[in-house]
């Protein structure tokens, strides 16, 4: 998980670039690095959400997709 501070920089960075004095090279650089920090955490939160998900039809049928079930297995042999 990303940090409140790392979260307050890329707000503060957000703000900055939003006004007429805008961002300066190494605040452009550093914006990008913790934008993509905090999307690399996004992602993996995501799929740690799927590995654990089983899809069940009104029936009560699981109809989990095989693309899913088989990343769900991958994991279990780790």
């Amino acid at each position: 998980m990303i940090s409140k501070e790392k979260l307050d920089r890329i707000n503060a960075l957000a703000k900055k670039a939003k006004t007429a004095e805008g961002l300066t090279k190494d605040e452009e650089k550093e914006r990008k690095k913790l934008r993509e920090e905090y999307l690399g955490n996004v992602r993996n939160s995501f799929k740690n959400q799927l590995k654990t998900m089983t899809v069940i039809d009104p029936s009560g049928n699981d109809v989990t997709p095989k693309k899913l079930r088989d990343m769900q297995e991958r994991n279990q042999k780790h």
